[in-house]
């Protein structure tokens, strides 16, 4: 913190958000107790609003504080960035970067892209977010992000796709599934077997409840869940077929613990993953090269899971 353009005072406010009290805000940064409160009374009178209820547990924001924890972080965000810059004119690749990717990609490639980060550019740091895609993008136009990995991204006039792939429309099954044979099937073909569904937070449930809502409206047995990998777990089992991306299913088929079967039907789109940033804001160059570092990921995933299966 030494040495920060953002003001001691809004760096106290901001602390005591997180701590939840001034006590122990003042053991994490180290100051006393009596200089918190004391500045933060001072910033309240100055400003003629509360920032905190003053509770029995400690200290509870107020709209007023939380708007301004908000602008507090945000100039932390910003000085950082600028920090970064300065670093990269002296031709040093440091600085930090927030990402915010799938749940899908948790046990994919972002831990091949963690290691592989440290070992290439120590200096550059990750914060690493699991969101939905509708929070994904909330988050990068809020300025909580730098990058977004999300599958079924909505175009937004805010926001600039850096890299982006077609993933074909599917179902994955256990390899001893009766549909694990086939190239190709039709939704007709899945619903005679029970269906892991993922909830209507993501973007392929909503697709499907719009393009083919008849799978519904029958007495199919079906498990809802908001969560992917419990979805691909149900698969695995073998009773259970599951919608979703090659990509989404990458560690599993390239285990040979699931098979992706492409849907055939007429008008069955094809789903995309993409990279995107805020087309306001110019790209760092330390966010260039984890973009690249996950596009080249991504590819490298789709390329082995296209061989699994041609194979």
């Amino acid at each position: 913190m030494r040495g920060s353009l953002v003001p001691t005072v809004l760096r106290y406010v901001d602390q005591v958000a997180r701590s939840g009290s001034i006590q122990r805000a003042a053991k994490e940064l180290n100051i006393a107790a009596s200089a918190i409160d004391r500045q933060i009374l001072t910033l309240e009178r100055e400003l003629g609003v509360a920032l905190f209820e003053r509770v029995p547990k400690g200290m509870r924001l107020t709209p007023a504080g939380d708007n301004v924890v908000t602008l507090t972080r945000r100039w932390g965000a910003d000085e950082r960035r600028a920090v970064a810059e300065l670093k990269q004119l002296q031709g040093i690749n440091q600085g930090h970067v927030r990402l915010v990717a799938m749940d899908s990609h948790a046990n994919g490639f972002l831990p091949r892209i963690v290691t592989e980060m440290a070992t290439q550019y120590p200096q550059i740091s990750l914060e690493i977010q699991i969101a939905s895609t509708d929070e994904a993008q909330a988050a990068l136009l809020m300025g909580n992000a730098d990058i977004i990995a999300a599958f079924n991204l909505p175009p937004h006039r805010d926001m600039h796709v850096l890299w982006r792939r077609d993933l074909p429309f599917g179902c994955v099954v256990a390899p001893g599934h009766p549909l694990a044979g086939h190239e190709t099937i039709s939704l007709q073909e899945v619903v005679v077997y029970p269906i892991a569904l993922q909830s209507r937070m993501l973007a392929i449930r909503r697709y499907l409840e719009a393009r083919h809502g008849w799978l519904f409206a029958s007495d199919q047995k079906m498990i809802e869940t908001n969560s992917l990998q419990l979805v691909k777990l149900l698969a695995r089992g073998g009773d259970y077929v599951a919608f979703t991306s090659e990509l989404d299913a990458a560690p599993e088929i390239l285990a040979n613990t699931l098979i992706f079967v492409p849907v055939r039907d007429k008008g069955a789109e094809p789903q995309t993953v993409s990279l995107a940033i805020d087309g306001r804001k110019p790209l760092s160059k330390v966010a260039k090269i984890v973009a690249e570092q996950l596009s080249d990921a991504m590819d490298d995933d789709l390329r082995r899971v296209r061989e699994t299966l041609r194979g």
